[in-house]
């Protein structure tokens, strides 16, 4: 059963299942946006951005500092991509995807099969109740799905119940810059709007600040340089 509000994925699951040849090397592995070292150099065809979406997974994956032998956790893992390329690059692993939508983990036990020495997991649940006990993961990753979720905070605090001493979550998500988040709020979430929100509910309200101050709340410790003190 799909979750309310998702009318994107409707459509991407349509257009695979009917073997929609752009589709699945855009959207058949990664169900998000891209990362390039220079988007100068970016040619947006479906080649490049399949390149450019495993790049994002790619940088995820380092910020997180995942290593051989972990036990690591994708939340709203979609197709299964970013289980898929930690199945592919790292050996001794424990890989489980979290998604709320039955739909996706089918295809996602369909095309991520685990290497001699790995496990693969996929199990339905909701991000803000994980189905998991306490300190089960090193890792937690969260690849531009927390917008999606019902709470960010709550999140957060599962995230930390679930993770061992000394793990990291790592996410990627749509940053506003703290000016513009009122123009974004209204955007995506005034009812005037509601007929285009074709990516279903959004909750982009949190700002670099934002994020800061919940990490303080929820016990987190930044790991990654802070950028604008890098700059």
């Amino acid at each position: 059963m799909a979750p309310p509000g998702m009318p994107y994925f409707d459509l991407l699951l349509e257009r695979l299942a009917s073997s929609n040849a752009s589709f699945d090397k855009s959207f058949g592995r990664h169900v998000h946006w891209g990362y390039w070292t220079d988007p100068r150099l970016a040619v947006c065809d479906d080649e490049d951005y399949a390149r450019a979406a495993e790049q994002l997974t790619l940088e995820l994956c380092q910020a997180a500092g995942i290593g051989a032998g972990e036990r690591v956790l994708d939340v709203g893992c979609g197709f299964g991509g970013t289980i898929a390329s930690l199945n592919e690059r790292f050996e001794g692993m424990r890989l489980t995807g979290l998604n709320i939508d039955e739909r996706q983990l089918e295809r996602a036990r369909r095309l991520v099969i685990a290497r001699p020495g790995n496990t693969v997991a996929f199990q339905a649940g909701d991000a803000c109740a994980m189905p998991f006990a306490d300190g089960s993961f090193d890792r937690i990753l969260a690849v531009e799905c927390i917008f999606h979720f019902s709470s960010r905070e709550q999140f957060f605090a599962e995230a930390l119940r679930l993770l061992r001493p000394g793990g990291t979550l790592a996410l990627s998500d749509f940053v506003p810059a703290a000016p513009f988040v009122p123009i974004v709020r209204l955007a995506t979430e005034a009812p005037l709007f509601t007929r285009f929100q074709y990516f279903g509910r959004l909750n982009l309200r949190y700002s670099l600040g934002s994020y800061r101050r919940l990490a303080a709340r929820t016990g987190f410790l930044p790991v990654a340089p802070d950028p604008e003190v890098a700059q």
